[in-house]
């Protein structure tokens, strides 16, 4: 699949997406243009091997942005713009992840930070679900998908959002950060101290480890997950029970 007309460079690649530079003069294949407060800066996102439900993602971003969370605005695409592509307004800053490297901000106030960003968004009305219980969820809230703006913090990539109890959040946010503050990695001593901060700021245990817990369910979508190497599927034993740990 190529790049539409206006695309620039590689900014970026993860797992399952690239995300290119676009030019501002192009109408991106009959986008509507609204400025974003960057100048009118905007990226594609484009999902590769099928992943990704760019429709989806925009939908769920622009109703929790409407409630005042911290997201970056998207452009509603034209019918015929394949499923993969999402654009979406550039933002400019570090990743929680390059703000601790750089010495900008503590563990403790990255694990804080994403606790108050799982907090706001769980306080928001499920999109779909009218059971109070349910909420809209990010499902891979961690500090690489946390970008500190000038703006305040703002949080990307919405690929696995749904909606289900606050629980599955915080155990899913707990999972990843756990899984490297128990490999044998640089980062994971700052890792443990951003997990502590988080889990003690979490509003009350039970969400992870209660009957009705997240932690079974989020350790499970993890091993299922295509994208794990076998080491971070190896690690998740071991993760569980760090959480679990600090959790006491």
């Amino acid at each position: 699949m190529g790049i539409p007309a206006g695309a620039g460079r590689l900014l970026g690649s993860g797992r399952t997406a690239d995300v290119y530079a676009l030019d501002d003069g192009d109408d991106h294949g009959g986008l509507d243009d609204h400025s974003g407060p960057g100048g009118g800066a905007w990226v594609l996102r484009r999902y590769r091997d099928g992943y990704g439900d760019a429709p989806a993602e925009a939908a769920v971003m622009e109703y929790v942005r409407g409630h005042g969370y911290p997201v970056p605005r998207v452009r509603a695409a034209a019918d015929a713009r394949p499923r993969t592509d999402l654009v979406m307004e550039r933002l400019y800053g570090p990743t929680v992840v390059e703000a601790l490297a750089a010495g900008q901000l503590t563990a403790g106030e990255a694990g804080l930070a994403l606790s108050r960003l799982l907090r706001d968004l769980h306080a928001i009305p499920a999109r779909r679900s009218t059971d109070p219980a349910v909420r809209v969820l990010h499902l891979d809230l961690h500090p690489e998908n946390v970008l500190l703006t000038s703006a305040g913090p703002m949080v990307i990539d919405w690929a696995n959002t749904d909606e289900g109890p606050p629980g599955r959040d915080w155990s899913m946010s707990a999972v990843i950060v756990a899984q490297v503050a128990v490999d044998d990695d640089p980062r994971a001593p700052l890792a443990e101290e951003m997990l502590s901060a988080l889990l003690a700021d979490c509003p009350d245990p039970a969400l992870l480890t209660g009957p009705d817990g997240g932690l079974g369910w989020a350790t499970g979508q993890r091993a299922a997950n295509p994208t794990m190497s076998p080491r971070e599927v190896e690690l998740l034993g071991e993760a569980g029970v760090l959480i679990r740990r600090l959790l006491d």
